[in-house]
């Protein structure tokens, strides 16, 4: 378990298939996901019970609330390979009353630092969409700097929007705001 002053990072459940199907049918949840085609409880049960376990190059991990021992969100590292030591982080809180209210910035945090640390990860990248402004915000206040952009490759709302590389290079962490 990964655990922070206000949350902990820890295995999924398979009981909680339900709470991510919530989440991946909620439209504001998944705004600025790439949420792919409507899924039914039945199938979004049976894709997390042959769900891989954790290993080196994925690792799944649900964010718990410590005030109140709720699932929140979930963090990835994905396509880890020792070879380069990079690793693709995706991070999204289902929970709307959690939104700005600093879980996701710690989620972040404690993702990356494990990365670091215990996967001797040398770089974490991700993809954000332009107009995700929140999302932005968190991964520049860890220390996440824009690298890239791949122009109009993301549609949402009727519009084209940019979708931002962003990489964080170990020792660029930021433990505080």
């Amino acid at each position: 378990m990964l655990r922070g002053t206000r949350i902990r990072l820890r295995p999924m459940e398979p009981h909680e298939a339900e709470t991510l199907w919530r989440w991946n049918s909620d439209p504001e949840v998944m705004r600025w996901m790439d949420d792919g085609y409507p899924e039914t409880l039945a199938q979004t049960v049976a894709r997390c019970e042959a769900r891989d376990r954790n290993s080196y190059d994925n690792v799944l991990l649900g964010v718990e609330s410590l005030e109140d021992g709720r699932l929140i969100g979930l963090v990835r590292l994905g396509g880890a390979e020792p070879e380069t030591g990079d690793a693709e982080l995706d991070v999204y809180l289902g929970e709307k009353d959690c939104w700005g209210r600093g879980f996701g910035t710690e989620a972040v945090r404690l993702i990356c630092r494990y990365g670091f640390d215990r996967m001797r990860l040398h770089r974490i990248t991700l993809w954000v969409a332009d107009a995700n402004t929140g999302a932005r915000r968190v991964y520049e206040k860890v220390g996440f700097v824009e690298e890239g952009r791949a122009r109009e490759s993301f549609r949402r709302d009727g519009k084209w929007h940019d979708m931002v590389l962003m990489g964080l290079l170990e020792g660029e962490l930021r433990d505080t705001p």
